[in-house]
């Protein structure tokens, strides 16, 4: 699909699914790492992703961790440079390259929709794709040939807001887009390779797989609540819930679609997970 001879994606018999990935620790699947093996299980869900789609996606939204703004923005830029936003890592990472094409148009419409549903929305022709974008998808769609389109969180960390943004978008679904939610099912820092906080994230885990599961409504309310489930803030520190926020976004645009866990491991110590809807 070209930015420049189409303005939104065709049309197709089959609906694309959203899906919640945890994006790993910065550059770890492409650096050795302590044990070697530590994020092997979820590179290789990583990449088994793209043949469980109903089709080749015609473009990808990717709702990234690392990107928080007032409104939501969108990436607008027909050639979005990358921002190596991690730190202290091996020097080969900072020349990764994954060099996928906006798609200016759709971004244009996202906007569109997400002021449509009272959730102003702004395009950011400037902005490049963060690792919470390149990493992951440099597993699941490595080619780089699909257009992509980054969609900030808002920095009120509203779920609502974020769930409601989701399902202004929901009809890109019938089009060929693929929404990608990229964060972390558990993201504490100080919890990460503690033995403690194993149990911590197990209870956080389950509490979320059965949100995540359950009759559409009932998993919009509770996910709304997210914050009172058993160990919520051990698992998502307050005000440092960006992590977890991307899932709102994947489960609004869900709808009326079931959710399951369809990944899980124990990395550094804790349970991470990812969901899927339809």
């Amino acid at each position: 699909m070209s930015a420049t001879t189409q303005a939104v994606p065709t049309r197709i018999d089959s609906r694309m699914p959203t899906l919640f990935i945890p994006h790993g620790a910065g550059p770890c699947f492409f650096m050795d790492w302590n044990p070697p093996t530590a994020w092997d299980a979820m590179a290789g869900f990583l990449k088994s992703v793209a043949g469980t789609l109903p089709q080749r996606p015609q473009a990808v939204v990717l709702v990234s961790a690392h990107w928080l703004e007032s409104v939501f923005s969108v990436t607008s830029g027909a050639r979005p440079e990358l921002i190596y936003d991690y730190h202290g890592f091996p020097p080969h990472t900072y020349e990764l390259r994954y060099d996928a094409p906006g798609e200016p148009r759709l971004a244009e419409r996202i906007a569109a929709l997400l002021g449509q549903a009272q959730l102003p929305a702004k395009t950011d022709p400037h902005r490049g794709f963060d690792h919470g974008m390149f990493i992951p998808l440099k597993l699941m769609f490595p080619a780089a040939d699909i257009p992509v389109v980054q969609l900030s969180l808002r920095r009120d960390l509203d779920p609502l807001a974020h769930l409601q943004a989701g399902q202004a978008l929901a009809a890109l679904r019938d089009e060929g887009v693929f929404i990608v939610g990229s964060g972390m099912s558990f993201h504490n820092m100080r919890g990460y390779g503690d033995p403690h906080f194993g149990p911590v994230s197990d209870e956080f885990d389950g509490w979320l797989t059965a949100a995540v599961e359950a009759p559409p409504q009932s998993r919009h309310q509770a996910l709304v609540d997210w914050a009172h489930a058993p160990s919520a803030r051990l698992s998502h520190p307050l005000q440092a819930e960006e992590h977890l926020l991307p899932l709102m976004v994947v489960a609004g645009a869900a709808g009326e679609d079931g959710g399951q866990r369809v990944f899980s491991d124990r990395v550094l110590e804790t349970t991470l997970s990812a969901f899927r809807f339809g």
